[in-house]
């Protein structure tokens, strides 16, 4: 089972995401995720979420409170409330090497009053995250 930290952002009022676009067998699938990515070995989850956004989009962020967690069959992700302290979201890292027209990524603010709009996992602590704000 993977194990993940994600980060519920909040910039100007609206929600840090990371679009995604995936493309296989001439089928286009678009959602988008709460930034964040998997725990390595020994890694505290704080300190996952902390690497995975400094990796993912050049920011460094202060982890607050902890929202809780969602457990599928495949993956167990717990989710944090946190604050950019500096950088301004970029994409960077893995996902950068990684991007090709069939697999695309790009951080976007999503206004919170969208977000019934979009297909995004984990609505409830996005909820939770904001009461916090």
């Amino acid at each position: 089972m993977r194990t993940s930290a994600r980060a519920i952002i909040f910039i100007d009022g609206k929600l840090l995401t990371m679009f995604r676009r995936k493309r296989k067998d001439n089928i286009v699938k678009e959602y988008y995720v709460i930034p964040g990515g998997g725990q390595n070995e020994g890694e505290a989850l704080e300190n996952t979420v902390k690497r995975e956004l400094s990796e993912e989009m050049e920011l460094n962020i202060e982890v607050g409170d902890f929202l809780g967690k969602r457990k599928t069959a495949e993956t167990e992700e717990y989710y944090f409330f946190c604050k950019v302290k500096s950088g301004v979201p970029k994409l960077s890292g893995e996902e950068l090497e990684r991007m090709t027209e069939d697999n695309f990524y790009e951080p976007r603010l999503v206004d919170i009053q969208d977000l019934d709009k979009i297909d995004i996992s984990g609505k409830d602590f996005i909820n939770k995250a904001l009461q916090l704000n």
